[in-house]
């Protein structure tokens, strides 16, 4: 094993991060650095910038924009008032029941419209204050917020589920897809059992029972937004259309719901447009540079060397996931979730494959897992998102996110040793 490369990729990606470096520059210079271990200069430069190229000429990333403009389109659509709404009519009289809201809401707004930090942006905003009223601190309402926000990345459609679609190798998308939803809830239900159990603790209180007339209206209220799960997904498994294709029909749902609500107008479109387009540069910026650093791992035989090394330390199933989890727990709290899945699915997958795992079954333990970072800092995007619609700060978040954390690796531990809690329903439809 050649230890030299790793050692360079690693001081040098740890170092430019440490300084402040931009994460997809820390990416792209490691990976030439390493690369110059073994190539001379030209080669190293063309080839990098090649991968970079490359790495975006794929049919399925076409998914990613789309799916950002929807989830863009939702988010100021007044999709989040109408799924609040419908929550709060279901559990808005148990303990914690402002609390609960937020996880149900977030769970649907995720899975609408794909995006964790639009879920965390519109729930802070709408639900934060209210809570405040009631009497929740400031600090629970975010900690809840964040940690519900996270899993509408495994609750589908979801953009970081096609990157590890790509990443694999070619996992179904449609399997992909499908088997987030158990997990995805489960992890949702566990959120909820500890907000409860911490409301009831705080004494918070309680909402009103609503009627199973109001259930209804609301209901009604939020049914074409729900509708949208039902024409993607639906249209996917049945193979009508592709995800790529999909995500261009829920821009064209999300759009005309929007006018249908009347939230949306012309004048707000080209703002719209900016800000789709600011965040697919981000994302699509990340995957290129992450493809670089694939590449020159796979050049220097990294994720073989890795692989060899794991399974020489034990060929025992539950003890190599238990590994593998740790490390990406670690990984998580340091890199972005888009890069992980492209740089770590290389490294993990084959070890895995090796030990009888499906491959549709590790994306789902590996995103679930990256959740976790998402919420940790120092790079914890949806962290600072949650604690500055909440105006409060990471200090003063992070005792009630404890417990939280606790329920998602709970969440984490069932679904990573229950493998059918992901792969059941992509069974049923024989994917």
């Amino acid at each position: 094993m050649e230890y030299f490369p790793i050692l360079v990729l690693v001081i040098s990606f740890v170092g430019l991060l440490a300084i402040g470096t931009p994460v997809a520059w820390s990416i792209t210079i490691s990976s030439l650095l390493t690369m110059l271990v073994s190539i001379p200069a030209i080669p190293a430069f063309t080839t990098v910038a090649q991968r970079i190229g490359t790495g975006l000429d794929s049919f399925a990333l076409l998914a990613i924009p789309f799916f950002v403009l929807s989830g863009e389109l939702m988010n100021k659509g007044g999709i989040a008032h109408r799924l609040i709404a419908f929550a709060k009519t279901i559990v808005g009289a148990l303990p914690g029941g402002l609390a609960l809201i937020n996880v149900i809401s977030a769970m649907l707004m995720g899975a609408i419209a794909g995006s964790a930090m639009a879920s965390a942006s519109a729930m802070g905003s709408i639900l934060g204050p209210e809570m405040e009223k009631e009497g929740y601190s400031k600090e629970f309402g975010a900690a809840v917020n964040i940690t519900s926000a996270t899993t509408g990345l495994i609750i589908p459609p979801s953009n970081v589920l096609i990157v590890y679609s790509l990443a694999s190798g070619g996992a179904s998308i449609a399997a992909l897809f499908l088997a987030g939803y158990i997990p995805g809830i489960l992890t949702g239900l566990f959120l909820m059992i500890v907000a409860s159990f911490w409301a009831k603790k705080k004494k918070y209180k309680v909402g009103k029972k609503s009627s199973l007339k109001e259930v209804f209206k609301t209901f009604i209220t939020a049914l074409p937004s729900l509708f949208m799960l039902v024409v993607v997904i639906g249209g996917i498994v049945t193979g009508i259309f592709t995800a790529t294709e999909a995500s261009a029909i829920a821009v064209l749902y999300s759009l005309i719901l929007g006018f249908v609500y009347k939230e949306i107008s012309f004048k707000n479109l080209p703002q719209i447009l900016l800000d789709s387009s600011a965040t697919t540069a981000i994302v699509m910026l990340l995957i290129g540079a992450s493809m670089s650093m694939s590449w020159a791992l796979s050049y220097e035989n990294i994720p073989q060397d890795i692989s060899t090394g794991l399974l020489g330390l034990s060929d025992n199933k539950i003890m190599i996931l238990l590994i593998i989890n740790l490390l990406l727990l670690v990984v998580g709290i340091f890199m972005d979730m888009t890069p992980a899945v492209l740089i770590f699915t290389p490294i993990f997958l084959p070890v895995v494959t090796k030990l009888g795992l499906d491959p549709v079954h590790f994306g789902i333990i590996m995103i679930l897992n990256l959740c976790i970072g998402l919420c940790t800092p120092p790079v914890g995007s949806v962290l600072f998102v949650g604690v500055g619609v909440a105006q409060t700060t990471i200090e003063k978040v992070v005792k009630p996110l404890l417990p939280l954390f606790v329920a998602m690796i709970l969440a984490l531990f069932l679904v990573t040793y229950f493998p059918q809690l992901s792969l059941w329903l992509p069974g049923l439809f024989n994917l």
